[in-house]
């Protein structure tokens, strides 16, 4: 979720010739997922538009290393806590977020393990592929999904997170309710105020102990948050102040592990500036358009609706998104009373989420 702002924040680097060494020497790059996707390329969907771009953000939830051990004992694996497909419209018209659900329902490829074994296709929660093939194996199960090319990764941990809020000085939020979890080392109070790092951390991931415990209303608080985050970094406290600019550029690039055609400051650089230039009003945010999996309610699985979605953002096609009604953030795809959504017929297809201008309250 934080991931993006890993690419926002380098818009305005160019600085001295030794900073931009040390930047661009934190990023780690991942020649493994590359080459493993290399051994699958004619299986893989062609780019549909010159100049857009897919770029697919994964947040880790490994708990190795000391920083993310505080969030649980690392049994050896890891899954994908948060991934969202970032499309970035050619002519930088426009700039969509869709975050895929954790436990959608997919049919994944056979993927290649860590340790070298082959694992059998089959269906399962998405984000078991970033458990049984890494980052190859996500791409492939997302790109199978939608039909829609991934032209770059990023990677990100929980500490890398905290580090990027914390070099913000903070993000403002609003909580709609008072919020004690204990597992997320979280307590807030209600209301518009600034989170730290360790603070933000807990918010976006916190589930249990809110709403009614699905990932739903945790993907809108990090769509939300990513927003105000994104509009917290474009801002001249941040961009146009060398003392707050370099721990965040620091932070977001020892964070980052990328494809080699993401690994330089360049690269993120020229990627960043494009970005930038997206009026904020045209960075919008979703979740796929899914409902409760008929097998397993605790489950997703794709609403035809999202075939739309899917298409449009395969042909660079403007993404219309609308927002959330009351109960939706919790709903889980349906009206409160439990039966389906009514939607009005549409020549142009719409989408509930929300955009970067949206991420905070008075």
């Amino acid at each position: 979720m934080a991931l993006g702002t890993a690419v926002v924040v380098l818009a305005a680097t160019g600085g001295a010739w030794w900073l931009y060494r040390k930047l661009d020497g934190n990023i780690t790059t991942d020649t493994s997922a590359a080459a493993e996707l290399e051994r699958y390329e004619k299986e893989r969907p062609a780019a549909a538009v010159r100049g857009a771009r897919n770029i697919l953000l994964i947040g880790s939830d490994s708990r190795a290393g000391q920083e993310n051990g505080r969030y649980g004992r690392d049994k050896g694996t890891q899954r994908s806590d948060t991934t969202i497909l970032l499309h970035l419209a050619a002519r930088g018209q426009s700039a969509t977020a869709v975050s895929v659900p954790r436990d959608l329902m997919v049919r994944q490829p056979a993927c290649r393990a860590p340790d070298g074994s082959t694992s059998t296709a089959r269906f399962a929660q998405f984000n078991l592929a970033f458990e049984r093939g890494g980052t190859a194996c996500t791409v492939r199960t997302l790109e199978k999904l939608t039909g829609i090319r991934v032209d770059h990764h990023m990677v990100i941990d929980f500490a890398g997170f905290k580090d990027m809020v914390d070099a913000v000085g903070g993000v403002r939020v609003c909580v709609d309710e008072p919020i004690d979890d204990p597992e997320a080392h979280l307590s807030l109070r209600a209301g518009g105020q600034t989170l730290g790092g360790e603070q933000a951390l807990g918010y976006v991931r916190a589930r249990k102990t809110l709403g009614n415990g699905s990932d739903t209303g945790r993907m809108d608080r990090q769509q939300r948050f990513l927003g105000a985050l994104v509009n917290k970094v474009q801002s001249n406290g941040v961009l146009l102040n060398p003392a707050r600019l370099y721990p965040v550029l620091d932070a977001a690039t020892r964070s980052l592990t990328t494809d080699p055609g993401l690994d330089s400051l360049k690269d993120l650089y020229d990627l960043s500036r494009a970005l930038r230039d997206v009026p904020t009003e045209k960075v919008q945010f979703l979740t796929v358009p899914r409902k409760p999996y008929s097998g397993d309610r605790n489950r997703d699985q794709l609403l035809p609706k999202a075939g739309a979605l899917f298409q449009r953002l395969r042909e660079d096609r403007p993404v219309t998104v609308v927002p959330e009604r009351a109960g939706e953030g919790t709903s889980r795809g349906e009206e409160p009373n439990g039966q389906p959504r009514k939607t009005r017929p549409s020549v142009t297809p719409t989408f509930a989420g929300t955009n970067a201008a949206a991420g905070t309250c008075e």
